[in-house]
């Protein structure tokens, strides 16, 4: 290595240093920490005792963790592929030529900027049984709505409508990724005969595929974490039917002081988002298209 080499290292390395430590300080040590912890009974209140994997071994035989794991993941299959359908038909909608599209626009993208906690508040009186807008709207149409949150059938879709409201964020991603569609793609379609769907089918959603692709791990990882919308909400009722992983974390960590026991939670939580990340990954293989890879 040359000392012009060397002296642009040690540049380099001044530059991006404030980075590497915050990275180290606030991310990496606490999350060796945490895995460290995970293998003791660790009450934050007394120094930890190290007890080997009894709090894996724990959790395999705690009823409320797996109905915990459970309730999430059944929101995940459905909230997901939802927000994902109606992200990319909201991005196709606002992107064509039409009177105030920046307004529309905004107005979609405006509830995702919503605090969650004033979004949780909101949707719940929306969902009220006895005064909620919603059932007064489907009492016009004669329907008698149900008690949403106290409801163990309802409650768990009125926390994916409230998750579908937020689309917004994904559409902004989603409408980026249309402006990089070649026209010259589409008027070659047009000239062969091709309607609007085989030209979204065959030239849209390939050529959008890597953000599509984004998009969907980004949400992976987000329904699997959902927490502040159910904990305001529901707090984890009626009947534990919205008790979701990372609301029974935080039980565990910060109410019951099982610290150890939450850092072992948290842990099984990220191999179950490294494992389907790595699944997602592999099946997008053929899938996702990279324009001149």
């Amino acid at each position: 290595m040359t000392r012009e080499q060397k002296r642009n290292l040690v540049k380099g390395l001044l530059f991006t240093a404030p980075w590497i430590l915050g990275l180290s300080i606030f991310t990496m040590i606490p999350a060796l920490m945490s895995l460290y912890y995970s293998f003791c009974d660790y009450s934050v209140l007394n120094p930890p005792v190290f007890i080997g994997a009894k709090n894996f071994t724990s959790l395999s035989t705690d009823a409320v963790f797996w109905k915990s794991l459970n309730n999430t993941l059944i929101y995940a299959v459905v909230a997901l592929p939802l927000g994902t359908v109606m992200g990319i038909a909201l991005a196709l909608l606002l992107n064509q030529q039409i009177i105030a599209r920046p307004l529309f626009r905004t107005i979609f993208f405006l509830p995702s900027l919503v605090p969650l906690v004033a979004l949780a508040i909101l949707w719940q009186w929306i969902f009220n049984g006895e005064f909620g807008v919603l059932n007064h709207a489907l009492s016009w149409f004669g329907i008698d709505g149900p008690n949403w949150l106290t409801d163990t059938t309802w409650a768990k879709p009125a926390l994916v409508i409230t998750g579908l409201w937020g689309v917004g964020n994904s559409v902004v991603i989603y409408l980026a990724g249309l402006q990089d569609v070649p026209r010259d793609f589409y008027e070659a379609a047009r000239v062969d005969g091709a309607n609007w769907w085989q030209q979204t089918r065959h030239i849209t959603i390939p050529m959008i595929s890597p953000v599509i692709y984004f998009n969907v791990i980004m949400g992976t990882i987000g329904v699997l974490q959902i927490f502040a919308v159910p904990y305001v909400m529901t707090g984890g009722g009626p009947a534990r039917a919205t008790l979701f992983y990372t609301m029974y974390l935080f039980d565990q960590a910060f109410r019951y002081l099982n610290m150890g026991y939450a850092c072992a939670m948290a842990w099984v939580l990220f191999v179950i988002v490294a494992g389907l990340t790595l699944f997602a990954h592999r099946m997008s293989k053929g899938h996702v298209y990279y324009g001149g890879a």
